[in-house]
């Protein structure tokens, strides 16, 4: 499902399988803890009713659909959702039970027509709190960062899969596999960047090329990534993957006053 890809491109499937070999283990921390978030226009209440199953009420709809939790660093959780009567949309939510700061990350594949010469997986980013009173939320509220730009990793996700990304600038970052199914191959895309707390950053990306977008969490006081890819196989099917990896600090352009990336 790659649209105006060069000859031999991989679909999203092909790389997919064991890019979650370095992934964290879930969680089964929640289970049994109603959670209450106040997002933008609507809040979110989850119910985690067991390792892989959540009840959820948002945006006047209601379901128990598939979960995963994963505590990404002390007292922050990472929870993935899919939905089995959207199933075009998924749902990534990070929060600190601490400080009650959350940021949640809905994505939906969209069709080529309504994409146009955007990358057809969208995302948005919304900003809330757990609990209704924002007041009682502490510590660093999460934005928009521009931490990253000119940082150069090495994304170890399994022995088979090795990445390097550079952050180019506020809106887009590069990417080449080292080792895996597409070894050679690159690209520039879309991304975006919140840091979420000291050393800890939401990083997503939305390809052009393969109809896929990702949501990572960056650890960098353990150097772990862990996330997913929602994104459209090469048999048109819409797939929810996990992954994860060991990120490698390779080295940081520093770049002179007043010439600055966008």
């Amino acid at each position: 499902m790659a649209q105006n890809a060069p000859a031999g491109w991989k679909n999203y499937e092909d790389f997919a399988a064991g890019i979650d070999t370095n992934r964290l283990p879930p969680s089964a921390a929640l289970v049994g803890q109603p959670l209450l978030f106040a997002l933008p226009g609507s809040e979110l209440a989850l119910d985690i009713e067991g390792p892989n199953r959540v009840g959820w009420s948002w945006r006047g709809e209601r379901g128990h659909d598939w979960c995963e939790v994963i505590e990404v660093a002390p007292q922050t959780w990472f929870v993935d959702m899919t939905f089995e009567q959207r199933s075009l949309e998924a749902l990534t939510l990070v929060f600190n039970s601490a400080t009650r700061r959350a940021l949640a990350v809905p994505a939906r594949v969209r069709s080529a027509e309504e994409a146009g010469a955007e990358p057809r997986v969208a995302q948005e980013f919304l900003v809330g709190t757990l609990g209704r009173d924002a007041s009682a939320a502490s510590g660093l509220v999460p934005h928009p960062s521009r931490d990253l730009i000119g940082l150069r990793t090495l994304q170890t996700y399994s022995p088979h899969h090795v990445y390097e990304h550079t952050y180019l600038s506020s809106t887009r970052y590069a990417w080449q596999c080292l080792k895996g199914e597409q070894r050679g191959h690159g690209d520039v895309d879309l991304s975006t960047v919140f840091q979420f707390a000291e050393n800890q950053y939401l990083f997503t990306f939305r390809e052009f090329i393969i109809p896929v977008a990702s949501t990572f969490f960056f650890n960098f006081d353990t150097l772990r990534s862990t996330g997913k890819f929602l994104g459209v196989t090469g048999a048109g099917c819409v797939a929810n993957n996990p992954a994860g990896a060991f990120i490698h600090e390779l080295s940081r352009s520093v770049y002179p006053d007043g010439i600055q990336p966008a």
